[in-house]
């Protein structure tokens, strides 16, 4: 559970003001035209995919592994907890990243 006193346990509250968030559902709305468009995101991508969720990921996993159960397949299975992982992400890479993908100019700025 964890001592209320740590700050991991909240979350921040966000003032961003009513044309702010506007703004970043139209960015948010041209990224994902465009990552839909040269199919980007793989198929195998669950989280924060429109119609996709973590309940469909634990589904499809495990539709997998019985599968290979099934087939008399040994499986192993490692899970990593990439909790906070973003935040560690060097924002230079990720610009790369996201020209090297075809964003233009504008949208990676």
């Amino acid at each position: 559970m964890g001592k209320k006193e740590g700050p991991g346990k909240y979350r921040p509250v966000s003032f961003t003001s009513i044309p702010g968030k506007m703004m970043e559902q139209l960015i948010l709305g041209v990224i994902n035209k465009h990552m839909e468009e040269r199919k980007i995101i793989g198929s195998g991508q669950h989280g924060f995919t429109r119609g996709k969720s973590c309940l469909t990921n634990l589904i499809a996993f495990y539709d997998g592994m019985t599968s290979w159960v099934d087939e008399g397949r040994a499986v192993d299975v490692v899970y990593l907890d990439f909790s906070k992982a973003f935040d560690t992400v060097s924002h230079n890479i990720l610009i790369s990243k996201l020209r090297k993908c075809g964003s233009d100019e504008w949208t990676v700025r």
